[in-house]
């Protein structure tokens, strides 16, 4: 049969549309779509779609009550998203993100602003579809354009920490007034989605005619809470936000119960304490063992007015140490870093200042399956063999392990292994002074606090580095100075941490990549440049399974160890927490978190009453 001209094209189009459409749906099989109400970085979601609340939170918790929390030093600012001011510690309360975390999952999120989302296999993209419902405290939606000025602001304006945490995104682009699309530079960093969903949502129409990096302007905010008044640098109140548009959503049904919360800023942590005693603040996390042991004692415990507990939790502990700054010349020897880990006595400080309440760190991902253990083998041995001839010897035959003394604080045979690493670093000694061989110079440096407290963990330390000959001294500094001389690198020591999560990924770039080495305010505080370093960590965000994850975490820790960049302090896998005994809370705790779910209790008016009844005879 012939065809007629018109009916030949007919044919070539229908064709040609088979054609495509068999190639979509080739590609469709090869990176299959997915739309969910949430994402698990491994593994599987805990919470179908149909969920209605967190187990660790209870769903009809009332509402009210007025509480007071603390801070610590003091704020200028109520933007934490720029590298400029001391932001009031709780300003978070304002804001909603794209996704909300579960508290019970290792590294899982779940519909906030976004009702769903939409990736593909390999989450080279994601598109976020926004609720009709989400809005700004002033009434105005959330749209995809405030998403992409969120973005866009964030990367442009903000914290180094975002250039280094998002460096992968491509592309932002509003779809339409409810989608927004994010595209990868790479198919490989599967964590991308989820920390995209970490994203606070700001208002265009609140910024885009104000000077982003303003400290004190008030904000507008979507999130459980709004700013009502503030007295700079010593008080901040919030209140709840009472037709709160997300207060029925599952990932928010039983948190946020309290009507306002006042924050207390205090400058001095003995006075913070007794504030607490006296009934200033309602609400307390302890971090110093000698105050939780000694402390927490009188007739508002005995009677059950304070109540004080410790809750196990399964966080990563990461690293808390005496950091040094490798910027500086007298540390950028690794053997001069090993003496001076040499000269911390762990075992004295835990037996004489700590009440024996601590474990020693030996690890940045400690107290998880992440921490590296025994020698490096299989995925992890694999990651680390292309660089065995650029690494210590030490890391492929020895697990690591902080230097032991027997307690006794006199630590003679670490010292002499000291000395002899600093000799063979060509320090020398002129009497009792410990010089450079070449130049004469004394071996000295300053370790910067910002806490009185710490002194008495520093100064046993400096005892212990004098008998090296090194000339160490401390120096406390109020916390905006402190901040100041952080951001700028301009210090010798610190006693800093690098927290870590369940899941790490993006923010390992900030910590150790050579880029943010010189990148003022970011949180590579030690200085690293090191192309093995950058390496192990874009493994880690390319993990592709929870097991490559974990090989490439241990083999990062290794190399971080046996380079000596810090001398590792301790940690411990409980809350110490003392409260008034005004609340409530649920049956079940959180597994993961910075607090023990403190924004899921509630205030129980029946036992605030029973704070001000008179005492029984």
């Amino acid at each position: 049969m012939v065809l007629r001209p018109h009916l030949n094209r007919l044919v070539i189009l229908l064709l040609s549309a088979i054609v495509a459409s068999y190639s979509t749906v080739s590609q469709a099989e090869e990176n299959p779509v997915t739309v969910a109400h949430g994402i698990a970085m491994h593994g599987d979601l805990k919470y179908p779609a149909n969920f209605t609340h967190f187990e660790y939170a209870s769903p009809d918790a009332p509402k009210g009550g007025n509480i007071v929390l603390s801070g610590y030093g003091t704020f200028d600012s109520f933007n934490p998203f720029v590298p400029k001011g001391d932001a009031d510690s709780n300003i978070m309360l304002i804001y909603d993100t794209l996704l909300a975390n579960s508290a019970d999952e290792p590294f899982s999120e779940y519909g906030l602003v976004a009702e769903k989302l939409e990736y593909p296999e390999d989450r080279s993209w994601v598109i976020f579809h926004l609720r009709p419902s989400a809005r700004f405290h002033d009434g105005t939606p959330i749209s995809a354009d405030d998403v992409v000025f969120s973005f866009n602001t964030f990367m442009e304006k903000g914290q180094p920490y975002y250039r280094a945490y998002y460096a992968d995104v491509a592309k932002v682009e509003a779809l339409d007034a409810r989608r927004v699309k994010f595209t990868s530079r790479t198919s490989k960093n599967r964590e991308l989605v989820l920390i995209l969903g970490q994203l606070q949502v700001l208002p265009k129409h609140f910024w885009q005619d104000k000077e982003f990096a303003a400290n004190l302007i008030q904000p507008l905010g979507s999130g459980p809470y709004r700013l009502k008044s503030f007295d700079q640098g010593k008080t901040v109140v919030y209140e709840r936000v009472k037709d709160y548009w997300a207060a029925d959503l599952p990932v928010r049904k039983g948190h946020f119960n309290f009507d306002q919360v006042a924050v207390e800023y205090y400058r001095d942590d003995t006075v913070l304490l007794e504030a607490f005693k006296n009934g200033r603040y309602d609400f307390r996390l302890e971090n110093q063992a000698k105050r939780w042991a000694t402390e927490y004692s009188g007739e508002a415990f005995d009677r059950q007015r304070v109540i004080r507990e410790e809750l196990t939790h399964q966080n990563p502990t990461g690293m808390q140490a005496f950091i040094m700054n490798i910027r500086r010349e007298p540390f950028q020897d690794a053997r001069v870093r090993e003496a001076l880990d040499l000269a911390f006595d762990f075992e004295w400080t835990n037996k004489h200042l700590f009440f024996g309440a601590y474990k020693r760190t030996n690890s940045f991902f400690s107290n998880s399956d992440l921490a590296a253990t025994g020698i490096p083998q299989g995925k992890e041995l694999a990651l680390l063999e292309p660089y065995r001839d650029e690494l210590p010897a030490e890391l492929f035959t020895q697990p690591y392990q902080s230097p032991v003394t027997d307690g006794s604080g006199r630590n003679r045979d670490n010292i002499r292994k000291a000395i002899e690493l600093l000799k063979a670093a060509g320090w020398d000694y002129k009497g009792t002074s410990l010089v450079n061989s070449t130049t004469g110079k004394p071996f000295k440096f300053e370790i910067l606090l910002y806490s009185k407290d710490f002194e008495r963990i520093a100064l046993p330390f400096i005892k212990n580095l004098n008998r090296l000959g090194i000339d160490a001294t401390v120096r406390n500094v109020d916390t905006t100075n402190y901040i100041r001389i952080l951001r700028e690198f301009d210090y010798d020591m610190i006693v800093g941490g690098f927290g870590q999560s369940n899941s790490p990924g993006n923010e390992q770039r900030d910590y150790w990549f050579s880029k943010y080495a010189d990148q003022t305010a970011s949180k590579n505080y030690i200085g690293i440049k090191d192309p093995i370093v950058d390496a192990l960590v874009e493994k880690i965000i390319a993990a592709h399974s929870r097991d490559d994850l974990i090989a490439a975490c241990r083999a990062l820790d290794r190399v971080l160890l046996w380079n000596h960049y810090v001398i590792p302090q301790w940690h411990i896998n409980t809350h110490r927490i003392a409260y008034w005994n005004k609340f409530s809370r649920p049956a079940i705790a959180p597994l993961y978190g910075a607090d023990p779910g403190f924004w899921t209790w509630w205030y129980d008016d029946a036992k605030a009453a029973q704070l001000t009844a008179p005492a029984k005879p």
